[in-house]
């Protein structure tokens, strides 16, 4: 979406393109945060002799253009003093809000200084109020039907505050209003038609609110109107028509809410509107209730980039009509009930990038021709109906990154560029597929050549008398097999009485990783009252995967092992062998992991896992008694948590190996979403580990596909509480991708700043602490005090990192950037030098091997 154009306060800002993903800032570009060519001219003359200022003046200037954010106290006031009326309304509008923190303090009573920069928040042009902007002050309370009387006011921005409460209606009598920016509050009712009376409205942003009601038909009358985000509400009612007819509607996002019927089959106008070129390049409806079919007029909207349709209730087909959509970039239409074959004129798409098909009913067979759509990265065409091969043509995609067909109807083998490059759970649930994995191998061809048939016996043989040298070689050998099978009886008794012996003996001192019995005392042997010796009359099942770590399940259980920390999932214990190596030991509670059947499939699937970002799974033991353990490699250095806010007060962590750090999850993160198909889901600087030469490893991804449902959801409420959670999650309970990004952003924040998302900072969260002093312009305040002494030689890779970052936290989920996009910008910020150490490649281990 190069074109997409963010909206602007004064005719002096230079608007910024917004880059490939959905929105690039949704928040910077529904506020409208812009730089003035003024402001780049003093950066330029700081570049020129950095030495000459201090690093936060620098910072400050930086900040300008990579931020994009200008400051309301920072505009030149005009010498007019607020009038009467807007005064007045300003002192309603204080009123009824709630403001626990004291922003308003500075909202005197007499009016002074309301338009001179005195007043948070408040921007005036002749002594009449223009821009109301307090975002992130944790307000309360509700908006004033008096703001109505600001005549002036062109944007209105109070998003990510506990605002509730209607949305005034009085707002359409605002004649100048450009901007209303009022997400993540906790606003009720319905949108007031009479927005639509706005004449000069450019965006209106109100999404994760408690909206409720049909979607006004009247939004379509402000003719400049380009940006319109409702999402993550309850709207109901269908899909106005008369937005279908807007030329003006750029960003077009009502995805998540309860919206029926079908989707208007009128997209860029009649016949008397052949001639105007409709500027819609994003339609986000997922997670609707909507049915019928794909509208064929969706052709007309020359300038579409995105149609996310996912989630909701539409039949049929494709219609042909969509390969007209020369600049179409993402198509996803998963989880409906769509069928029929799919369109041969796909290949036409030549800027397709993600194409997900995934969860419906489409039959036939994959076109080959989608091997021609050479900018294609991910594709997904799971759960469908679909036949015959795959075609070899989608072997030569160079970019593909994400591949998953699995169970489907598909047949053959699979072409070995694919099966080498994605991982087994892309192909899986295709009965008559082979060749994907060392189970699955292809039938060898059946040799034709028949066997001799043995020699005729001769008559005389059978006949022939047994000599006395035969009777006695039969005897001895009569005499050798009843002397063998003593030996093995008098064998298995020893082992039996040398087995009871040991049990009776040391019954109080062993399985150490395997009993469960949390004793916190170093290196004390657990009971093993709870698990049998592998092999025992009642022993368990210990399956190996590929390692370096070779042991036996006596050995597991006979280990010494230590608490390190528990979590939803279970608990972790460093567990020390006989032999000297370590392991660590995760032993899942009891009764939230899934049926044994079900629990082994998923496992085995873990198991295979390989990266050197990625915590190994080793090992994984099933007790008699229901005990599940996991085994992973040790890490000696713990997890960042504890490495970043548990170390003394004498140790520092450089810049080098936070992005070092930062790199390296990421790349983890990458492999799980492009390669594995996996979401993480509990991404937290706890579960990011750290080997002995401070590589970063992702732990506990999968392990929700061990756990229940209700397991789960305890997962993700647990990560809410640490200050990792995306705040969609509060209504989707189900994460994805971009909930993995918002944790990914948060744990890039945690690095540089040093404070835990766990940590009060003046009740707000890290992302909205870091962004309130970033508007605040004391951006080095944000750093840990420990970078801030290399600031002169890394300051830009700070700024850098920490807009990327913001980027990743961003409220709406479509406009986080993909995890390729985070490495790719990480990786240019500052370039790596060597690679990760590990002993795990991108591929997939050998099968297990297992032993009872």
């Amino acid at each position: 979406m190069d074109e997409i154009q963010t909206p602007c306060d004064s005719n002096s800002c230079s608007r910024h393109p917004l880059p490939d993903f959905h929105v690039l800032f949704t928040q910077a570009a529904a506020d409208g945060f812009c730089s003035s060519g003024k402001e780049q001219e003093k950066w330029k003359i700081l570049r020129k002799n950095p030495n000459g200022f201090r690093f936060g003046l620098g910072l400050f200037f930086l900040l300008l253009n990579l931020v994009t954010i200008r400051p309301v106290l920072s505009q030149d006031w005009d010498g007019v003093v607020v009038t009467q009326a807007d005064f007045q309304s300003l002192q309603a509008f204080k009123q009824e809000l709630d403001d626990p923190k004291g922003f308003l303090k500075s909202w005197n009573d007499s009016g002074f200084g309301a338009c001179s920069g005195g007043w948070v928040g408040i921007k005036c042009a002749k002594g009449q109020v223009i821009v109301i902007q307090l975002p992130w002050k944790g307000l309360g309370g509700r908006i004033t039907d008096k703001i109505g009387q600001l005549q002036a006011l062109r944007k209105l921005s109070l998003h990510d505050n506990f605002i509730g409460g209607s949305i005034p209606s009085s707002l359409g009598l605002l004649p100048n209003l450009r901007g209303v920016q009022l997400f993540n509050n906790r606003f009720s009712g319905s949108i007031p038609a009479s927005l639509g009376l706005c004449p000069l409205l450019q965006t209106l942003h109100v999404s994760n609110n408690l909206l409720t009601g049909a979607i006004p038909p009247t939004l379509a009358n402000s003719t400049k109107l380009y940006w319109l985000n409702l999402s993550f509400n309850s709207f109901t009612g269908s899909i106005p028509m008369s937005l279908t007819r807007s030329v003006s509607l750029t960003y077009l996002d009502l995805q998540h809410n309860n919206l029926s019927g079908s989707i208007p089959d009128s997209w860029g106008g009649d016949a008397t509107d052949q001639n105007r070129v409709f500027q819609l390049k994003l339609m986000a409806l997922d997670g609707n209730l909507l049915s019928g079919i794909i509208p064929a007029s969706l052709r007309k909207l020359s300038e579409l980039q995105v149609v996310s349709l996912g989630h909701n209730r539409l039949n049929g087909g494709i219609p042909e009509e969509i390969s007209r959509l020369s600049l179409l970039k993402t198509l996803d239409v998963s989880n409906n009930f769509l069928n029929g074959s799919m369109p041969q004129s796909f290949d036409s798409l030549r800027n397709l990038s993600v194409l997900n098909l995934s969860r419906n009913r489409f039959n036939g067979q994959i076109p080959a021709n989608l091997g021609n759509i050479s900018t294609l990265k991910q594709l997904d065409l799971s759960q469908n109906n679909l036949s015959g091969e795959i075609p070899a043509s989608l072997a030569e995609l160079e970019g593909l990154q994400s591949l998953n067909v699995s169970y489907n109807n598909l047949s053959g083998s699979v072409p070995s560029a694919l099966a080498e490059k994605f991982s087994a759970s892309s192909f899986v649930g295709n009965i008559q597929l082979c060749g994907f994995s060392g189970s699955t191998p292809c039938p060898s061809p059946v040799p034709s050549l028949e066997a001799p048939a043995p020699p005729p016996e001769s008559s005389v043989s059978r006949h022939r008398k047994l000599s006395t040298k035969d009777i006695i070689l039969i005897v001895a050998g009569a005499l050798l097999l009843v002397l063998v099978i003593v030996f093995f009886v008098l064998l298995c008794c020893l082992i039996r009485k040398r087995a009871a012996s040991k049990e009776k003996g040391g019954g109080e001192a062993a399985a150490a990783a395997a009993a469960g019995a949390a004793r916190p005392k170093k290196d004390v042997p657990l009971t093993s009252s709870e698990v049998e010796v592998g092999g025992g009359d009642a022993g368990g099942k210990l399956v190996h995967f590929d390692g370096q770590t070779v042991f036996t399940a006596d050995d597991l259980l006979c280990a010494t092992a230590e608490i390190m920390g528990k979590s939803t999932y279970g608990t972790v214990y460093k567990a020390t062998l006989e032999d000297g190596n370590q392991v660590a030991v995760k032993r899942l509670r009891e009764k939230i992991t899934k049926s044994q059947k079900e629990f082994e499939a998923e496992v085995n699937i873990l198991g295979k896992v390989r990266h050197p970002n990625l915590l190994a799974l080793r090992a994984y033991y099933l007790g008699p008694k229901g005990e599940k353990l996991l085994v992973f490699d040790y890490m000696p250095n713990g997890s960042l948590a504890a490495f970043l806010h548990a170390r003394g007060p004498d140790t520092s962590i450089d810049w080098p190996t936070r992005m070092k750090i930062a790199q390296g999850m990421t790349r983890g993160l990458c492999h799980l979403h492009t390669h594995e198909n996996n979401i993480h889901g509990n991404l937290t600087s706890s579960n990011i580990l750290l080997d002995e030469y401070t590589n970063a490893k992702i732990a506990d991804f999968g392990l929700s596909r061990l756990m229940t449902a209700a397991a789960s959801s305890n997962v993700i409420a647990t990560a809410g509480a640490l200050g990792y959670r995306a705040p969609e999650l509060s209504k989707l309970k189900k994460a994805n991708t971009k909930t993995d990004i918002y944790s990914l952003g948060v744990i890039i924040l945690e690095l540089l700043t040093g404070k835990s998302p766990g940590e009060a900072m003046n009740g707000v969260d890290l992302p909205q602490w870091v962004a309130s002093i970033v508007k605040e312009e004391w951006t080095n305040e944000v750093f840990d005090l420990e970078l801030m002494r290399d600031a002169s030689s890394i300051g830009d890779e700070l700024l850098n990192t920490l807009k990327l970052a913001l980027h990743c936290v961003d409220p709406s989920p479509s406009a986080r950037p993909e995890v390729q996009q985070v490495l790719q910008q990480l990786q240019e910020i500052r370039p790596e030098t060597t690679p990760s150490s590990g002993d795990d490649g991108a591929g997939g281990g050998p099968p297990p091997s297992t032993s009872e």
